[in-house]
């Protein structure tokens, strides 16, 4: 692979290899375990596997590979490790390098699930956390300590699309000495620089615009090699979160149309958060490509433009939202987002339903707030299907 190949090209080459076939598409190697000539050559694999030499799926399969070295390139980084999901990319990374006595501060504004590893599964493992609000660098300089091994933080939140200065906490943890690992789910392989701003771990949910058309569950893992190939992999393989080799090659197929997708959608969510500017049905419009959004010049700065995510903050709260959403005709109500289909969901009742109320509202997360992940539809249908739904919303 041309280390010289824009990202586009390197979603649709790097990382393939070929059976001796010589086949276009990559092969599926749908197989659990693999064959030893000798019971000397098993022996010498089980010491010391060289790059294509494979021991059992759990451990590492060759469609699986083709996509971590091909995700890796694309990120930017030494190495990848593939996982049935992208929350065991979350729970995995930090389960690896964590044990107890450690202290990790993470960004308050975060998916419920990862809320749910730092608040309840890592303190229950004896590990301290500590979350302060993500964008104030100051909150983040002051709750770092010397015994901080880890930061963790979405680098633009769910559900309110708040940006996180990569660079900046990324030097503030460096100077103690802590890893950064950012969930990039928002961002995008498409729109990331995150190794390159600072990040040591990068992790994606593949679920997402990787994929992005609501066939698989996927995770990855990114960092130095040394990290994912004596950190991670011992934890992953022993405890069974590894992709199947099926899912490595739908993700693979995904990277092909990754970019076109990705910036199809973000157009088509730059051209509504512009739409929607000012209209009396809604008290705010949140998109972080948009020049009313607070951390837009740091979205510029750090991704290029602003992600397929949409948030939209109704007027008459819950009641509005979901008349909002049973009125639209083209946007799904799902959970899911990244998607090719325009996919909306009303948080508070759903992804974050088991914050308590007074979390919700600290972090902006209203009874009138949802979340709509822009697809590949036709811009123009999109925007006349949202206002026409905010008009019965508004009870017009």
């Amino acid at each position: 692979m041309s280390k010289t190949w824009n990202k586009r090209t390197t979603a649709v080459h790097g990382g393939t290899r070929r059976s001796h076939y010589g086949e276009v598409s990559e092969a599926i190697f749908l197989t659990q375990g693999f064959v030893y000539d000798t019971a000397e050559a098993a022996e010498a694999r089980f010491i010391e596997a060289g790059a294509d030499e494979f021991i059992y799926a759990r451990y590492g399969n060759p469609t699986v590979r083709m996509f971590e070295d091909r995700i890796a390139a694309l990120e930017g980084a030494e190495d990848a490790f593939a996982t049935a999901s992208g929350m065991a990319a979350v729970s995995g990374a930090l389960m690896a390098m964590l044990k107890a006595g450690d202290h990790v501060v993470a960004a308050r504004a975060l998916f419920g699930s990862c809320l749910y590893v730092l608040e309840d599964v890592l303190c229950r493992y004896g590990v301290e956390v500590t979350f302060v609000d993500g964008t104030d660098l100051a909150q983040w300089r002051d709750a770092l300590r010397p015994d901080t091994r880890a930061v963790f933080f979405e680098s633009v939140s769910n559900p309110t699309l708040e940006v996180v200065d990569i660079r900046g906490v990324s030097d503030l943890a460096h100077a103690v000495g802590a890893q950064v690992v950012v969930d990039n789910v928002f961002a995008t392989p498409v729109y990331s620089d995150a190794i390159g701003q600072g990040a040591d771990v990068v992790i994606y949910s593949a679920t997402k615009h990787i994929d992005g058309q609501g066939r698989t569950l996927g995770g990855v893992i990114l960092g130095r090699r040394d990290f994912i190939r004596q950190t991670v992999e011992p934890y992953m393989k022993h405890t069974g979160g590894s992709m199947s080799p099926f899912t490595a090659w739908v993700m693979l197929k995904g990277l092909e149309t990754m970019a076109l997708r990705v910036n199809a959608q973000t157009a088509s969510a730059l051209a509504l958060a512009e739409a929607l500017q000012g209209h009396d049905g809604l008290v705010r419009v949140l998109y972080p490509g948009h020049p009313s959004h607070a951390d837009h010049a740091l979205c510029m700065a750090q991704m290029g433009k602003g992600g397929t995510v949409v948030s939209l903050d109704l007027k008459g709260g819950q009641a509005a939202a979901f008349r909002f959403l049973n009125a639209l005709q083209i946007a799904k109500i799902s959970n899911n987002l990244g998607d090719a289909k325009s996919i909306i969901t009303h948080p508070a009742t759903t992804t974050h339903q088991r914050l308590p109320d007074d979390q919700k509202a600290q972090l902006g997360i209203t009874p009138g707030l949802v979340r709509l992940s822009v697809g590949i539809e036709d811009t123009a249908d999109l925007i006349a299907d949202v206002k026409q739904a905010l008009e019965v919303a508004a009870g017009r």
